[in-house]
């Protein structure tokens, strides 16, 4: 067996961003996942060399023009045998296309229909264009990212494709597989990054139930805030990490800094974090990065170097964790989490769309003279 999910499979619609995410992540923990992909899809959008697709490793891919007569029965003969159909599309694109849920389920009563969208299958802004900056937007998470009085910063696309999107659509999925092994039963997993966000946020909202959390960003104990959470520059321009949060954890990074000043007594009267802060800053400077690590790393004063895209796959941990593994001459980071019993293999590079067609169709049950016919009609 390799991989927790080996048996499982799965029929990808391939979009962009957190659809294929979530698709790599199930194809990581072993289930067999076959890429629908449609011609010159992504053109000006993906990597022109497909080894640097990192998010499509470890599936093979078959071309299928949707909109030619004879394209949504074929899909629909791949659906017939898969648990899982993951599509990404706008609310309503695939019921045009014939292959639906109402469809996709008369054909498969078993099957698990993951639908990935920002705003959602249904409500006002259903139907609008929109990114990952977007759809953070609207749950509170952007607006708690930055400093004050300055700009939210973009946080990449991590909380909205990725965290609120694809992550929550694979949980939503394996959630849905585990309940049909028990009623023999399939349903919609509508996953919308919005709603993905926003439970994200969870324990801020929480906090500020409390009284705990500001509106004000940048002044609060986990937004950069509070001078023993946050990042500072060191004498080589460089920065380090630090998230001494415990009482204990604390007075190890005073310690460490060689502070002695008792104002730093205070660790959590939020009226002196500023001038803290500041304190801290002016004592990060007067050492490089490396001294500090030197100093710091490994203990328990909750410390990290900020490492680059280059300088990440070579730490000394990420190496002896094998957090990063080397897929046709591209740095991928691995598979996670790790199992015990039944680890996954490492997975396969990208497969250039349509590169499996004729053996993915022949595997899936297709005759030779119905692959002609497909390839004659222009469908594949």
């Amino acid at each position: 067996m390799a991989g927790p999910l080996h048996g499982l499979k799965v029929v990808e619609m391939v979009g962009l961003g957190p659809g294929p995410f979530c698709a790599m992540m199930l194809a990581d923990m072993g289930a067999e996942v076959i890429r629908i992909d449609r011609p010159n899809r992504g053109a000006g959008v993906l990597p022109e060399d497909v080894r640097f697709d990192v998010t499509a490793r470890g599936r093979r891919s078959l071309a299928i023009d949707l909109k030619q007569p004879g394209a949504a029965q074929t899909v629909l003969r791949l659906i017939e045998q898969a648990d899982v159909l993951i599509e990404g599309f706008r609310p309503g694109v695939m019921e045009r296309l014939g292959l639906g849920p109402d469809v996709c389920l008369a054909r498969n009563a078993r099957l698990v229909y993951g639908r990935m969208t920002g705003w959602g299958q249904h409500g006002p802004l259903a139907q609008a264009a929109g990114h990952d900056i977007n759809y953070i937007a609207i749950t509170g998470a952007l607006h708690a990212i930055g400093l004050p009085d300055e700009p939210p910063v973009v946080p990449l696309n991590y909380i909205g494709d990725f965290g609120g999107g694809a992550m929550m659509l694979a949980f939503g999925v394996v959630c849905a597989v585990l309940e049909s092994q028990r009623s023999g039963k399939g349903q919609v997993v509508d996953a919308a990054m919005t709603d993905g966000a926003a439970l994200l946020s969870a324990m801020m909202y929480g906090f500020k139930a409390a009284g705990r959390w500001s509106n004000r960003r940048g002044e609060n104990l986990l937004d950069g805030g509070a001078p023993y959470y946050g990042t500072y520059a060191c004498a080589d321009g460089k920065y380090v990490a630090i998230g001494a949060l415990e009482p204990q954890f604390y007075r190890k990074l005073i310690e460490l800094c060689g502070i002695e000043d008792p104002a730093f007594a205070t660790q959590g009267d939020r009226r002196d974090w500023p001038q803290l802060k500041h304190r801290l800053a002016e004592v990060f400077r007067t050492r490089t990065r490396d001294q500090w690590c030197a100093l710091m790393e490994g203990s328990d004063a909750c410390f990290a170097p900020v490492l680059d895209w280059d300088e990440a796959p070579a730490h000394a941990h990420n190496r002896a964790r094998e957090t990063f593994i080397d897929v046709d001459g591209v740095t991928h980071p691995a598979p996670a989490p790790r199992f015990s019993r039944t680890a996954p293999a490492k997975p396969a590079p990208a497969s250039p769309p349509g590169a499996d067609t004729e053996a993915v169709l022949c595997d899936w049950g297709f005759a030779a003279e119905e692959i002609a016919a497909l390839k004659g009609d222009g469908v594949i």
